[in-house]
């Protein structure tokens, strides 16, 4: 085996590591909208996972691609969706906290049940 094979073999195996890890966060996070309780912490589970899962797929394509061009294109992009999904969350959030949706707080919920009552 030659180095040049052995290359194309890390590279493959970076490239499907972190497309893989993209998507885990991509899965992960569509559990969170599914399962967390309000909009705020549904928000921040979409953000995170808009984040996250874009940060390992784009990465992943950007190894595994065969042109340097597109690899900067797609790091470009990359750099896109980091300042722009985190921009777009706290707007959405800030624009529900102003139409009056509030966060749930601990003060807001009754307490457990005592043993006995």
């Amino acid at each position: 085996m030659s180095a040049a094979d052995l290359f194309d073999l890390a590279r493959d195996a970076l490239g499907g590591g972190l497309l893989l890890a993209g998507a885990l966060a991509a899965l992960v996070g569509a559990f969170g909208l599914l399962r967390l309780p309000e909009f705020y912490t549904r928000a921040h589970a979409a953000g995170i996972t808009d984040t996250a899962g874009a940060l390992g797929v784009l990465l992943g394509l950007a190894v595994l691609s065969p042109d340097l061009l597109i690899a900067l294109k797609l790091l470009v992009v990359l750099v896109v969706v980091l300042f722009a999904s985190p921009t777009s969350c706290h707007a959405l959030a800030r624009a529900a906290f102003r139409s009056g949706v509030r966060p749930a707080l601990d003060g807001d919920r009754p307490p457990p049940a005592q043993p006995g009552e």
